[in-house]
């Protein structure tokens, strides 16, 4: 039988916890995302009226909001979960009566909630700033959802295997960075010479980004199933791959 108590307290911990460093967790991507709005959606779209048969703003927004999710998703799961680490604060969990999925899903949840939360903060922004909305709000939920979920279990690993702070930064700074960049935030791949537009497709961002824009501007680089199907099979295999490492206790035990 699930331990509901001890799962929701470990979430609301989690949530807790975010809340209270919102300096390092709100402001930031709000900031940026501004700044790119002004930078790009401004600046730059007052020369590019349309790209992919849309206003640039609106083919930009989008990806901003994916950016978001992503980036929040794993700085929650994995700082928090190593810090535990790092402090052997992890051991008053690990003795509580709960199982290690609940252990799991407890991080999961924690950080779902953090990406979700920051990942509409930038949609209202847009709404606001720019007049720019999801039109279709079911797959908007969804491929923010799952995106967010398989980045937070990514986190999971990241903070189980990670020895340093910088270990967690590597994630961020070689993969997460540049893949989500060049992943379709600022241009279509339709832009890129052919060869390039093919090795793009090897790139999972991009099928993030494509998913979620085709919620707000009804056009795809791809296909929103194909979308669908990397997104939910990437976040199927980061979860196993989670659940596996916190079944076996890999790190966890000091």
């Amino acid at each position: 039988m699930a331990n509901w108590i001890g799962l929701l307290t470990l979430v609301r911990r989690e949530f807790k916890r975010t809340m209270m460093t919102i300096n390092q967790v709100i402001w930031p991507p709000i900031i940026i995302t501004l700044l790119f709005l002004f930078i790009f959606g401004v600046s730059l779209g007052a020369r590019i009226k349309t790209l992919g048969g849309v206003p640039y703003v609106d083919f930009l927004l989008p990806g901003l909001v994916m950016m978001n999710v992503i980036t929040s998703s794993y700085d929650e799961s994995s700082s928090s979960l190593f810090q535990q680490r790092f402090q052997l604060s992890i051991t008053e969990i690990l003795i509580a009566p709960l199982s290690y999925l609940e252990f799991l899903v407890g991080f999961l949840v924690g950080s779902v909630l953090r990406g979700l939360v920051i990942g509409n903060l930038v949609m209202l922004i847009g709404l606001l700033a720019v007049h720019s909305a999801p039109h279709d709000w079911p797959l908007y939920l969804y491929f923010s959802a799952v995106t967010s979920l398989l980045f937070s279990a990514v986190g999971v690993i990241a903070g189980l295997l990670a020895k340093t702070f910088d270990n967690l930064a590597v994630v961020t700074t070689f993969f997460i960075t540049p893949l989500t960049y060049v992943g379709g935030v600022f241009s279509s791949i339709h832009l890129l010479p052919p060869v390039l537009q093919r090795v793009s497709l090897f790139n999972p961002m991009l099928y993030m980004i494509d998913g979620l824009r085709y919620s707000y501007t009804g056009s795809v680089d791809v296909s929103v199933l194909i979308d669908a199907a990397v997104v939910t099979g990437l976040a199927a295999i980061a979860l196993l791959i989670a659940y596996e490492m916190t079944r076996r206790g890999v790190n966890l035990r000091v």
